[in-house]
């Protein structure tokens, strides 16, 4: 095995994980999310040796891949035939850490896709606004503008939700 080929096989198996999180969280579908980390993976090898920064190429690439799969139209795209995985949500957990993700999530699967890919880039990912500009190949300000429209978004909805939980609990 050559260095180049080990190089890489412990990029990936340092980043595999988080960049399928990353994956998910821009497109709301694991097998999506898996196809959107191999794709970028893939392309991220033949450029293995060209690239400085793998890591910002590899997050670049999974976010466009994921955005590009959500914009795919619905008769292009592969559909799951197995009932081993539904996309349906779990039912309230009594842990208040999964219910609050589960909110989260479905709070951002509400957003239009490259909202939720600022939203996910900056806040989970932990980047600035000008890498994030970077990584979605933007203007800072369409980033800023993002961002503050994504949070609005998601203080309406879940507010909307806090609101509708306690009127029930009343």
């Amino acid at each position: 095995m050559s260095d180049r080929e080990a190089g890489f096989r412990e990029f990936v198996a340092a980043r595999m994980e988080p960049l399928r999180g990353l994956a998910y969280l821009t497109c709301g579908d694991w097998q999506v999310a898996e196809d959107a980390v191999l794709s970028a993976l893939a392309k991220l090898y033949v450029k293995w040796n060209r690239v400085d920064n793998p890591e910002a190429y590899a997050r670049t690439a999974v976010v466009r891949a994921a955005i590009d799969e959500t914009r795919r139209p619905w008769w292009r795209r592969e559909q799951a035939r197995s009932h081993a995985m539904p996309d349906s949500a779990l039912p309230d957990d009594a842990t208040g850490a999964v219910d609050e993700r589960l909110r989260l999530r479905q709070a951002l699967d509400g957003l239009p896709a490259r909202q939720r890919a600022v939203l996910v880039l900056r806040f989970l990912e932990g980047l600035s606004v000008q890498q994030t500009a970077a990584a979605l190949k933007c203007p800072e300000g369409t980033v800023k503008v993002y961002t503050s429209r994504g949070l609005d978004a998601l203080r309406q909805i879940l507010g909307h939700e806090l609101e509708a939980r306690h009127e029930a609990a009343v």
